[in-house]
């Protein structure tokens, strides 16, 4: 072969590896170009709900910053929550934001940015009529209700065992679709306690006041939540990074935090 044809042979194989295997920090290519298109399941107030028929939250508000950040145009698709990983993972989506709990579950399904860290709280109807005392053996006998598949049902399937190792009555565990569906089991008496993150407990106890209250202390506060991407996705990975440090570095990440009056125990930057 000559060193003409040699030399042709290696260009062109140059140039079919940079179109297959593009230059690292380059940027990610987006389902839709132009846009961040992301799935979430509007369901867990403040976090993501629909609200006089608008997709709203924390959540919504920090991808819509984060996104002109990174200058792109968010592009919503809403769906069950037991359906965002499947749609990652089939290219429907660009990532994942609806408040994600971080498991080692999900982590073995897709990579995670984290972006804010979260306990929980036992909510019941106001004045307490079953008296629980916080998530302890008071809930034995109970009837709690959790958002499905979410972390609250592993967590209340979780005492459910501590019951019985105690010898105690079993928990019945209610799964509900979102998280206020949850409370108004909770307010008809249908169910006894809800297990709710601590800024939806503060939501809900500032938009139903004098209907519920929180008991116990707040627990598991070190459950980190965060924008999920696809397994090896490293340039979405960098994009979202990226983009939360610009916010954190002007202002807004920290703006957000009190608008939605979380505890300043969320902020993980």
């Amino acid at each position: 072969m000559s060193s003409q044809s040699l030399l042709f042979r290696r260009v062109r194989t140059l140039m079919f590896a940079l179109t297959v295997f593009p230059l690292a920090g380059q940027a990610a290519e987006t389902i839709a170009p132009g846009k961040l298109t992301y799935g979430t399941a509007a369901t867990f107030m403040p976090f993501e709900f629909m609200k006089e028929g608008k997709l709203t939250g924390f959540d919504i508000d920090l991808i819509n910053a984060l996104s002109k950040e990174i200058q792109l145009t968010p592009a919503p698709m809403p769906m069950e929550f037991k359906g965002l990983i499947p749609a990652l993972q089939g290219k429907r989506l660009d990532i994942i934001n609806s408040a994600m709990y971080v498991n080692p579950a999900r982590a073995a399904q897709v990579d995670f940015v984290p972006y804010l860290k979260i306990g929980s709280r036992v909510v019941v109807r106001k004045g307490n009529p079953e008296k629980i005392t916080g998530r302890d053996l008071s809930l034995c006998g109970k009837n709690i209700a959790v958002t499905l598949g979410g972390i609250e049902e592993s967590q209340a399937r979780a005492d459910n065992q501590r019951c019985l190792d105690a010898k105690k009555p079993a928990i019945n565990v209610m799964t509900f679709p979102a998280a206020t569906d949850s409370a108004v089991a909770v307010a008809q008496g249908r169910a006894d306690a809800e297990f709710l993150s601590t800024p939806g407990t503060v939501a809900l106890l500032t938009e139903k006041a004098g209907m519920f209250d929180a008991v116990g202390e707040e627990f598991e506060a070190d459950t980190h939540i965060a924008f999920a991407v696809r397994k090896g996705d490293t340039a979405t990975h960098a994009l979202l990074e990226k983009g939360l440090q610009g916010l954190v570095k002007n202002g807004t990440y920290t703006q957000l935090i009190k608008k939605w009056n979380f505890p300043d125990s969320v902020a993980i930057f």
